[in-house]
């Protein structure tokens, strides 16, 4: 075994009396020397706007300029194409929907069934695996970022059968939300626990799940924690955004058009309109315009032009609302005159910004 010793040098006299005199030097700073580069007392209370620029420096053409770069770059203003200037500042866009006071709900289409989750998919995921651990089921593997966990097989209470679980956390189409589905599979002597059905093999057990997780995630929704990895890898940002264009503002929304028509529909009624008719081959809502429900609830134009309901001019007219596909599994989301013709920028994103908020 070898000892290290610690080793004391002498400094050199020399080292020791300048490092003395810088370290001194701090406190020989006279009281009356400017640290600031600002002469006049107009600059330095922040008034910058009338400081002169100066011109860039000039690089002879046969040197390399790419190393003289702007320290603070200023980046460019996107113009507000929906919104022309009104002297009004406009309400922003409803984080939550009026219909999403509750912290779970269950939604079903078609065969499909998921619960949606007033949290984001980082605050989702460690409820979920808290379930397991109270329920006594085993976790057989976790994906954060697909946002898998996958269950050992248990045998449950009134089953035969054996069943394995498969938990997936998505990402909600509203800000902060999330989407939890459940896939069942029954145990069998050829399966292949490789693979997963396309649907589960016992919708009933499916769905008493789905109701057993989602009854503990509100029971235990105020002391929810948060996993750091699965906020990383699932975005809280939501599928739902406005678009705005040359050609006035739209909704994309990332869902697929069956689900996209659907949701669009069931958020009429939470965000002021009553369907008047709908073809949905054309992908069209024919609406009228009701204005917001409830005493406590200011509509968007009244709010717009200074007043409640009876100041919303939009309250009795009929629009459409048109829902095309671009891309495979992104809808974009149009409001139209009852003739289809394009309607004023501002009256167009107000009604954007109300389905926005109530399309879950």
């Amino acid at each position: 075994m070898h000892k290290i010793k610690r080793q004391m040098h002498k400094p050199k006299s020399g080292a020791a009396l300048l490092a003395l005199t810088l370290l001194a030097g701090c406190s020989l700073l006279p009281e009356s020397v400017n640290l600031v580069p600002w002469e006049t007392e107009t600059e330095l209370s922040g008034d910058y706007e009338t400081a002169i620029e100066t011109a860039p420096i000039a690089v002879p053409q046969d040197l390399d300029s790419e190393a003289i770069q702007q320290g603070y770059p200023i980046p460019e203003v996107a113009v507000n194409i929906a919104i022309p200037v009104t002297g009004k500042v406009p309400r922003p866009a409803p984080l939550t929907a009026g219909s999403q006071v509750d912290a779970v709900r269950l939604q079903r289409l078609g065969g499909n069934s998921w619960a949606v989750v007033n949290v984001a998919p980082g605050q989702l995921w460690p409820q979920v695996r808290a379930f397991l651990v109270s329920s006594g089921i085993g976790v057989a593997s976790v994906d954060a970022t697909g946002g898998l966990i996958d269950t050992d097989f248990v045998l449950l209470q009134d089953r035969e059968l054996e069943s394995r679980f498969r938990f997936r956390v998505d990402s909600g189409v509203q800000r902060n939300t999330s989407e939890l589905h459940v896939l069942q599979q029954n145990q069998a002597k050829d399966i292949d626990l490789t693979s997963w059905p396309e649907s589960s093999d016992d919708d009933d057990l499916e769905q008493k799940m789905l109701r057993n997780i989602a009854q503990f995630i509100a029971n235990n929704a105020e002391a929810a924690p948060v996993s750091m990895m699965a906020g990383q890898a699932m975005t809280g940002a939501g599928r739902i955004a406005l678009e705005e264009t040359s050609a006035g503002a739209r909704l994309k929304l990332a869902l697929p058009f069956n689900r996209a028509w659907a949701a669009t529909e069931k958020s009429f009624a939470d965000a002021g309109f009553r369907v008047d008719d709908k073809n949905r081959s054309a992908g069209l809502f024919y609406v009228t315009y009701l204005g917001p429900d409830g005493e406590d609830e200011d509509g968007w134009f009244g709010w717009l032009w200074g007043g409640g309901d009876s100041d919303d001019p939009l309250i009795g007219r009929e629009f459409q609302v048109m829902l095309s596909t671009e891309e495979q599994e992104l809808i974009y989301i149009d409001v139209l005159d009852s003739q289809g013709n394009a309607i004023d920028q501002v009256e167009q994103q107000g009604l954007l910004i109300l389905l926005q908020g109530n399309i879950t």
